[in-house]
């Protein structure tokens, strides 16, 4: 009889476990997709700094309209200064955003569609990215 009480017990701790770490992996992603978010928001106002505070010195950036990926955050932030203040934007989509894990690195992929974006009074546009952050 004491047996099975000790194995339930078990079972129940093990559940109570994952659910917990499955909880914090949750928070984890939620809090990730936050980031980018407001950095999406600050974008869409002109403020490319929303993105240098979630990145890190070694930035790797991507971009379709250059022929060569940008090297870290000087860089970058060189690469945005023509856009600092130009860019507008009335709203944004992420569309499935994903973090996948894989110890301590987390992998944000999204669809991002943004809506009524305008650079420097040009005429209004959707524009489609694809993103994938690291």
């Amino acid at each position: 009889m004491m047996r099975p009480i000790l194995s339930i017990a078990a079972v129940l701790a093990f559940l109570a476990a994952v659910s917990y770490a499955r909880a914090a992996d949750d928070s984890t992603k939620n809090h990730i997709i936050a980031l980018e978010r407001g950095a999406l928001e600050r974008w869409g106002k002109g403020d490319p700094q929303g993105f240098f505070d979630i990145m890190s010195n070694e930035e790797t950036y991507f971009d379709p309209t250059v022929g060569k990926r940008i090297d870290g955050r000087e860089a970058l932030r060189k690469f945005f200064a023509p856009f600092t203040g130009k860019i507008s934007i009335e709203r944004f989509e992420m569309v499935d955003p994903r973090v996948q894990r894989h110890g301590d690195v987390a992998i944000l992929t999204f669809n991002l569609v943004d809506y009524g974006a305008q650079l420097d009074g040009s005429p209004k546009s959707t524009a489609r990215w694809n993103s994938t952050e690291i």
